[in-house]
């Protein structure tokens, strides 16, 4: 029997969601679908554009079996957190044997070879590590440099040109950090991640999502499921204004304890802050050849969310919990989660009882974010909710 899991945002879900899916089911024979779903907000430092109830039950009309949160302080953070806290709570599960993900290209053998390469941090990986970093490239394209010049030279270029090969990557990475023999399945893409022309039939998360915010959500029909259409709202929440106060009212040193500010970021972003209280203008200032706008935005939302450096990597280390968003009617996987998995599996309100320490703050945090969320939005989701979907509601 395989057990399949994904790692996704479904910001939201679309019709190249749908062939994902398909392909895990027909060609890769998985008789179960676990997703392991961001929450309210996302790892491009942006809120999503519906909430995370509904988005989950999106997945289990489209397939999924169950649909679990992925934790605020990893959904929200860089690529490497967001793949390890993911693959920690796929490891976690204790049935799921194989993860499927979507890319540009490379095969599983590809990533785990580079994978493996770039976990082998010698000396002198450390010092080329320093001068490429110091070139203005990304921390993944400083790493992927240094391994090519030391190991592997025949090592694909677009292992590191793409968010989606960059988070395959990380996965293959993090199944090596974690010590999981999860077979790694990828899947390769019709379209670039970040594109952000609308095609027609299969198009980018990032096209529909610029859509939606220029108020043309008609345009959206063909390229969305019709109950992800219907639950579309005419215009995504909008956070700029709440995320741009709450970094006026943090001072620069807490600021600085924000996950991912580093190297004195707070005192730019306080500085630039006077000038641009914009939230775009402000991020258009910030951001540079080497602090991308995808970081800025994630260091924006950290702090509004305030989740610290410190904290995060605390959650790496420590036992969390199991949170289903929603589970298809009759599905035996909550029964086998509560078996297998060695954190506590929450449904309902008295399963949180269990909670303690890290896992009882980390849980605070996706609370958090599920009120902002909501007094943004509007919304009336419960925290301790948990959907049960049957198929008859498709």
């Amino acid at each position: 029997m395989k057990n399949c899991a994904c790692i996704a945002e479904y910001n939201p879900l679309h019709n190249g969601h749908l062939k994902l899916i398909s392909h895990i089911k027909n060609e890769l024979k998985a008789e179960t679908l676990t997703v392991i779903l961001s929450g309210d907000f996302c790892e491009r430092g942006e809120n999503a554009v519906m909430d995370k109830y509904t988005r989950a039950k999106h997945a289990v009309y489209a397939g999924a079996d169950i649909v679990i949160e992925l934790p605020a302080v990893f959904a929200a953070a860089n690529a490497e957190i967001f793949a390890t806290g993911a693959m920690k709570i796929v490891k976690s599960l204790g049935y799921v044997d194989t993860l499927c993900f979507g890319v540009e290209s490379g095969d599983a053998e590809t990533y785990k070879k580079a994978a493996a390469a770039m976990l082998n941090e010698t000396k002198e990986f450390k010092q080329i590590l320093k001068r490429e970093l110091e070139t203005g490239v990304s921390l993944a394209r400083a790493k992927f440099n240094a391994v090519k010049e030391l190991n592997l030279p025949e090592l694909d270029e677009s292992l590191v040109s793409s968010p989606n090969n960059i988070l395959a990557l990380e996965y293959a990475k993090a199944a090596i950090k974690l010590d999981t023999d999860i077979e790694l399945a990828p899947y390769l893409r019709e379209n670039i991640h970040n594109d952000a022309a609308l095609k027609k039939g299969v198009t980018s998360a990032q096209s529909i999502r610029l859509q939606l915010a220029a108020g043309n959500k008609k345009k959206l029909k063909k390229v969305v499921p019709k109950y992800v259409y219907d639950d579309l709202p005419q215009y995504p929440p909008d956070f700029r204004v709440p995320v741009v106060a709450a970094l006026m009212t943090a001072t620069a040193k807490e600021l600085a304890e924000s996950a991912d500010c580093t190297e004195g970021l707070e005192n730019r972003i306080k500085a630039l802050l006077k000038d641009n209280p914009d939230y775009d203008s402000l991020l258009e200032k910030v951001s540079t050849k080497r602090y991308t706008k995808a970081r800025i935005r994630r260091i924006f939302l950290a702090n509004f969310l305030r989740i610290s450096e410190d904290f995060v990597f605390k959650c790496l280390k420590s036992d969390l919990y199991v949170k289903v968003l929603a589970v298809r009617e009759n599905s035996p996987l909550p029964a086998l989660i509560k078996r297998n998995a060695k954190v506590p599996l929450l449904m309902r309100k008295s399963d949180y009882r269990a909670l303690e320490k890290t896992a009882l703050e980390c849980f605070l945090k996706d609370a958090l974010a599920n009120d902002l969320y909501n007094l943004v939005s509007r919304g009336k989701q419960n925290e301790y909710f948990t959907l049960i979907v049957p198929d008859a509601e498709k």
